[in-house]
């Protein structure tokens, strides 16, 4: 998974103005105690991220 196509996926589950904030503020215990922007900063790929994002979030199995 790609960078932009990550955050396609953040817009798509959580709306195209409220992604880049909760990615920024909401911190996942299953990222290490990152938020999704640190891990993203910190060089974890992208669909790792989404996973832990798409978990916390409880989205449907058509999302993931």
């Amino acid at each position: 998974m790609r960078h932009t196509e990550f955050w396609v996926r953040m817009e798509q589950a959580l709306g195209p103005s409220y992604a880049r904030s909760w990615a920024g503020s909401f911190v996942m215990r299953e990222l290490d105690g990152r938020t999704a922007q640190e891990a993203i900063d910190a060089g974890v790929p992208p669909k790792e991220v989404w996973l832990a994002v798409w978990r916390t979030l409880d989205l449907p199995a058509s999302q993931k």
